[in-house]
């Protein structure tokens, strides 16, 4: 939910140099979740193959979010 109300947050700011700093934030919540994941599975709460497609879908929001931050850091 953290990498959602990031970017939402971040939207709302007055100018896009705070923006980029939640999108900033978003990324590291991305970052979070794929260690939270990697417990999960280690932990039993989820299989080995459900482990893999949520990571494989958190690098690509991560992906997302990295070019997102350099599309923002043009128009500063």
């Amino acid at each position: 939910m953290s990498i959602p109300t990031n970017i939402v947050e971040g939207s709302s700011q007055e100018n896009r140099k705070d923006f980029k700093r939640f999108l900033r934030y978003a990324s590291n919540s991305a970052t979070e979740l794929e260690y939270h994941l990697l417990l999960a599975r280690d932990k039993g709460a989820i299989n080995s193959g459900d482990y893999a497609n949520l990571s494989a879908r958190t690098v690509e929001v991560r992906k997302m979010l990295i070019g997102l931050m350099k599309r923002v850091e043009q128009t500063l």
